[in-house]
């Protein structure tokens, strides 16, 4: 785990209840895929029906955006150029949003790639909708990211209780 990484769990003493690193919220679920309390599968099941619905909605939209480019009789190339544009934008940014379930995206590529994200925005909500189907979006990266907190916060303890005192000289 990277410094930029560690500064994502936040660090023991922001919260009385228990000390260590805390569990980073997800969008929807807050904490509460940690434990899988708090609603968690009511959640989920909201979230992969709205991404569902969301995407066969905005697919409506794009239906009703290409019969307007055959009504306006602009030609069959511009007809098949949107097309292509819009399955490759959709592809492209479904692997991009998959790939960020597992994996922290790199901020510069991600500023790059927002346009792009954007016009295949379809692809995006179809990777939301098929991670949900299995887990919180994101889930397995935080749960990673967070027992690897744990592990570093409990060796750093660890290493520093007891009385030197009692410690024996090598």
């Amino acid at each position: 785990m990277s410094a930029e990484d560690s500064t994502r769990v936040t660090p023991a003493g922001s919260s009385a209840d228990a000390p260590g690193p805390r569990p980073e919220p997800l969008r929807f679920f807050g904490t509460a895929w940690l434990n899988h309390d708090d609603g968690y599968t009511p959640r989920r099941i909201a979230v992969a029906v709205g991404s569902l619905a969301i995407a066969a909605l905005s697919c409506l939209v794009l239906r009703l955006a290409y019969q307007g480019l055959q009504i306006a009789a602009i030609g069959g190339f511009v007809t098949v150029l949107m097309v292509a544009m819009f399955a490759i934008c959709s592809a492209m940014a479904f692997r991009h949003t998959w790939a960020g379930f597992t994996s922290r995206p790199d901020p510069e590529r991600q500023a790059s790639l927002r346009g792009l994200l954007t016009v295949g925005f379809v692809g995006s909500l179809l990777a939301y909708f098929l991670r949900s189907l299995t887990e919180a979006p994101g889930e397995k990266l935080h749960r990673q990211e967070y027992e690897e907190a744990r592990k570093q916060y409990e060796k750093r303890t660890t290493r520093r209780s007891g009385n030197p005192k009692n410690r024996r000289r090598a």
